[in-house]
């Protein structure tokens, strides 16, 4: 078994405790996977998508879980144990961490924001979160609650933070480089997901269908994750509950534009991420696809991604998985894979597909070299296979 075709374990995500009452509007089609418990269209998932990129929709995201963090250690302590530089976080501003494995892999993600009294983490795995960080507490001043049954979480296509009369609200930093972070991938500005806007508001859960009517009174509206997944796939978005298995590092994701201070004191995992960042050449690489869709077939997420061997349909070796698919409304079909760093970056590509196979053009999210775009310059020569510092 190549090592592109081990098979990863469990999802990083925990099934909905909750499923959405607005399941029950006409036309509703739950999602799957790590999207069960809310709607993944209402009919017209082209024209729902059409609304979201056009910053005019509302979508149901009441599936993800919320963990609360009071107490006045809670800044310091997350900052000592996960990823992202959170000692002096402000109220309102938005973040997001990893917490991650003593060898470097990613175990949980949250998005981050502070309203000055907690900090709220929102995820797909939130009790295991909670009790990992339940565990990690020791004696500091610190209370850790999962309340994902009281709270649930609204996406909007809105560029700004929560202002001090709104919701706990975070807005999604990607595809910007944060302070302390550095990338692989395009500057922020020549970014596909530099004009996706998309920010999480909290809302009691009780209140969720009577949140998502005022706001389809504005003129917005519903949208289910058909939409929300199809843009952010485009903008090359990472996502814990699809992207990473058990072997993942940010590295691969280019994850370490917003998730990752590389200048904060120690933390688990942290000499994986020192290691990687300074040598370069990370075991493998998100790419984005391009599928040909004029069979009509998608593949699902985990379909083995292979070469091509230049005999037309037929597949060489297996290169790496897929680990989202969507259609978009422009683009069509489309899917985010990660595959073996050493892959060729013009390989054309064949993807599995329901028991044949489908073209792919690949690209270039993660590039083969490995290399970010501020690694120290080597003292010397560099080692074979090292690739050249993109600044030299």
């Amino acid at each position: 078994m190549t090592e592109a075709a081990v098979p990863a374990e469990a999802p990083s995500y925990e099934a909905p405790r909750h499923r959405s009452p607005l399941l029950a509007r006409r036309g509703a089609v739950e999602g799957v996977g790590p999207d069960a418990g809310v709607a993944w269209h209402y009919g017209d998932p082209t024209a729902e998508q059409r609304a979201l990129a056009r910053g005019g929709a509302v979508v149901d995201q009441s599936h993800l879980g919320v963990v609360r963090v009071a107490g006045p250690d809670r800044l310091t302590w997350l900052h000592s144990i996960t990823t992202a530089q959170l000692a002096d976080l402000p109220p309102r501003t938005s973040t997001e961490l990893l917490v991650l494995s003593p060898h470097g892999h990613v175990e949980h993600a949250a998005a981050v924001v502070d309203d000055g009294e907690a900090t709220w983490l929102v995820t797909q795995t939130p009790a295991a979160l909670a009790a990992w960080l339940d565990r990690m507490k020791f004696m500091l001043r610190v209370e850790i609650a999962d309340v994902s049954d009281d709270w649930a979480a609204i996406g909007e296509p809105v560029a700004a933070e929560g202002g001090p009369d709104e919701p706990v609200t975070w807005r999604d930093p990607w595809p910007h480089v944060t302070p302390g972070g550095t990338r692989y991938g395009p500057a922020p500005d020549e970014h596909p997901g530099a004009d996706r806007a998309w920010r999480l508001v909290l809302v009691p859960r009780g209140d969720l269908a009577e949140q998502v009517a005022a706001r389809e009174a504005t003129g917005w509206p519903l949208a289910g994750t058909w939409a929300s997944e199809a843009l952010r796939v485009e903008a090359w978005r990472p996502r814990a509950a699809s992207e990473v298995d058990h072997r993942t590092i940010p590295h691969e994701l280019d994850w370490l534009r917003t998730a990752v201070h590389l200048h904060k004191g120690c933390y688990r995992g942290q000499e994986t991420i020192a290691r990687v960042h300074n040598l370069g050449r990370p075991p493998r690489r998100l790419v984005f696809l391009h599928l040909d869709g004029s069979g009509h077939l998608l593949p699902e997420p985990g379909a083995a991604v292979h070469e091509t061997t230049g005999t037309p349909g037929e597949p060489g070796r297996e290169v790496g998985r897929v680990t989202s698919v969507a259609r978009h409304h422009e683009l069509g079909p489309v899917a985010l894979a990660v595959v073996k760093r050493s892959l060729a970056t013009d390989a054309e590509l064949l993807v599995a597909c329901e028991g044949a196979m489908v073209s792919a053009g690949q690209e270039v999210v993660v590039p083969g070299e490995g290399v970010s775009t501020d690694r120290p310059a080597p003292r010397g020569p560099v080692a074979r296979g090292l690739g050249v510092h993109p600044s030299l």
